[in-house]
């Protein structure tokens, strides 16, 4: 049986169809059954098949909560752990810290006691170190704890660490460091707000540069590693590059309404678009 933490959110739903498809065993957490509703639109996607979400056995749990995962680890072979709080609010520092350190530390422990075949853990390049003279981020890139690091980041490098200790373990890993993941089924949380912010006459842009790829490749990606030999590895997935502004007017121009036309400073730690949108959920 696989395991899926983080089920109704972006990757996790989309990650859900593709197991399914492939005739998986799936057991995915949840916290609210409103949050199965939005998996549900996520399917009509890619299929008319209305049943076919009836195969996931459902657990309601919060990953922070360990008499209440305890269970969920029950006949698990595999794990993939994409719950996740994104927030570029100081104020949820803590929460985030909770969520993302504490609950994947909880995981970890768990899926040690469990004996689990693999683990596949959803990171983020917020947690891989910054470049040096320009060039480009590679997997090498060692974290810089000195630098002016967001609360996000910190988090999600703390918990690479917690899945890093897994490995150690006896618990084979394998982590991927998305950039920002665009796909369909949430437009009013995350990086689904540039779509409806844009098409609503979103009026601000910036310069700011980071990457980008589809939520459809990060999930290809996360099965292809899961299924293969590899082990103990992180993997950065991004399929372009691009400035905010770029990106902003592509999504104007797609919707056919006007390109944002006010230029606002890049931000610190290149977060502009976090802070334009909001990026803010639980997943």
């Amino acid at each position: 049986m696989i395991l899926v933490t983080g089920g109704t959110g972006l990757v996790g739903a989309h990650l859900l169809y593709h197991l399914l498809k492939e005739n998986e065993t799936i057991r995915a957490i949840y916290r609210s059954e409103e949050r199965i509703e939005v998996v549900k639109k996520v399917f009509s996607y890619y299929t008319e098949d209305t049943s076919l979400i009836a195969k996931i056995a459902w657990f309601k749990a919060d990953i922070t909560d360990i008499p209440a995962m305890i269970p969920a680890f029950v006949g698990v072979e595999k794990v993939y752990h994409c719950a996740a709080f994104i927030s570029f609010n100081p104020k949820d520092y803590k929460e985030m810290r909770k969520v993302n350190i504490h609950g994947t530390a909880i995981i970890v422990n768990l899926s040690i006691d469990a004996k689990i075949k693999k683990l596949c853990f959803v990171g983020s390049i917020a947690a891989v170190g910054d470049a040096l003279n320009g060039d480009l981020i590679t997997e090498e890139n060692e974290w810089n704890k000195e630098l002016d690091n967001s609360g996000y980041s910190i988090t999600k490098f703390g918990a690479e660490m917690e899945v890093w200790r897994a490995s150690q373990e006896e618990v084979e890993v394998v982590i991927v460091n998305p950039g920002v993941i665009l796909g369909s089924g949430f437009w009013t949380s995350g990086s689904g707000k540039l779509f409806s912010q844009v098409k609503n006459g979103f009026k601000y842009y910036t310069e700011g540069i980071t990457g980008f790829v589809g939520v459809k490749d990060v999930v290809k990606a996360m099965v292809l590693l899961m299924n293969s030999e590899v082990k103990n590895e992180r993997f950065i997935l991004v399929s372009e590059n691009k400035t905010y502004k770029e990106m902003f007017f592509l999504i104007a121009d797609a919707f056919g309404v006007n390109r944002p036309s006010k230029k606002i400073k890049v931000l610190a730690n290149n977060c502009a678009l976090a802070y334009f949108i909001n990026f803010r959920g639980v997943y």
